[in-house]
């Protein structure tokens, strides 16, 4: 499914850069194949606004070539935003009531930055609601990302995430636990997939709220599951769209935030990620930090150089398959009108729509 280029959004340019296929609009044109809309609703904070722009546009971009896919980010105007961050949404995001108007064929939806540990009082609490109340009525499916999951499972079902003893940090072994649902068609019975959260919602509360869990961990943590219907909405509690970096970025930013005080502690490893290798090279950097803090001078650099080029990543390839096969039954049940109602559109003597209910 290749993206086709609409706007000068400098996330296309990068796309090229790395192999993956952007259409330019007029070559998009005159290709007799339908085109698909994808909202991505970007709630992170402005150091990983653009990162998590393109982490989801490489997926969609990568994920099947059946269709021409014309992704539409757009953000909450309550999330608080710094200048650089402010002038890139102005400059290359949609307002949601343009979106709203014209309709979308799916709705992606990120996690976002949290002060406190209760939802409700966040800034983007009641604009959340709005959007995923309109999307649940107007879209055929919106795939909810970590927070936006806890988010969704607290103000629709009622099921308030519980706090972690430890933080859940790193990368995790996770197994097929529906294997009859179109979304885990021909992947990876066992896969990896990346995680960062103080919370969860468990597998009981997703029992409760009657939803229908695909992937789970060996701890019981869920990672991926579906509505009862099998579509409208996808709630997904890990990370697949992280790039290979995306943790030793945020493992230096805790570094750096216990250099300056702000952490405690100096960080543990994100499990499962660093190898032997790097991890003596972040022991030998933590000595450096120390006695650097002990004797009041300048860090040394971060030996990001170093451990990037040594990390690998175990999560990508089931994460593209499991968006093609979303994207794939995305584009079975709508039609080239996207502001068409999602029951309209959906055949419920369809076999493979009944497939998706137990």
């Amino acid at each position: 499914m290749p993206l086709v280029a609409h706007n000068n959004l400098p996330t296309f340019e990068r796309m090229r850069e790395e192999g993956i296929r952007v259409l330019a609009p007029d070559v998009a044109l005159q290709q007799e194949i339908r085109e698909l809309h994808i909202g991505l609703l970007n709630m992170m904070p402005d150091a990983a606004l653009e990162a998590t722009e393109r982490q989801f546009f490489r997926l969609i971009g990568e994920s099947n070539p059946i269709a021409q896919f014309y992704v539409h980010p757009f953000t909450l105007d309550e999330l608080p935003r710094g200048e650089t961050a402010r002038a890139h949404i102005e400059k290359y995001y949609e307002p949601f009531s343009k979106l709203r108007a014209e309709g979308l064929d799916a709705l992606i939806i990120t996690g976002a930055n949290v002060v406190g540990s209760e939802l409700a009082t966040q800034s983007f609490w009641q604009p959340l609601i709005e959007v995923v109340g309109w999307a649940h009525e107007s879209v055929t499916s919106t795939l909810c990302s970590c927070l936006a999951t806890h988010a969704v499972l607290q103000f629709r079902y009622g099921q308030k995430r519980v706090p972690l003893v430890q933080k859940k940090w790193g990368v995790f072994p996770h197994w097929i636990e529906d294997k009859d649902h179109p979304l885990v068609t021909d992947i990876n019975t066992r896969f990896d997939v990346p995680h960062s959260r103080w919370n969860a919602v468990t597998r009981e509360q997703f029992d409760v709220a009657g939803l229908r869990v695909l992937v789970e961990s060996d701890d019981g943590c869920v990672h991926l599951a579906t509505s009862t219907d099998g579509l409208r909405t996808v709630f997904f509690q890990g990370h697949p769209e992280y790039d290979t970096i995306s943790l030793l970025k945020e493992y230096k930013r805790e570094v750096l935030a216990f250099a300056a005080g702000v952490r405690a502690d100096y960080p543990p490893f994100p499990e499962n990620y660093f190898g032997i290798f790097e991890k003596a090279v972040c022991n030998e950097y933590r000595l450096l930090v120390t006695e650097a803090m002990k004797n009041k001078v300048p860090l040394p650099e971060f030996p990001e150089n170093i451990l990037t080029t040594r990390l690998d990543n175990t999560w990508h390839d089931t994460a593209g398959e499991v968006l093609g096969n979303w994207m794939g039954l995305i584009y079975q049940v709508t039609h080239s009108d996207r502001r068409k109602p999602f029951m309209d559109n959906v055949n419920p003597d369809d076999p493979l729509n009944l497939r998706w209910k137990k």
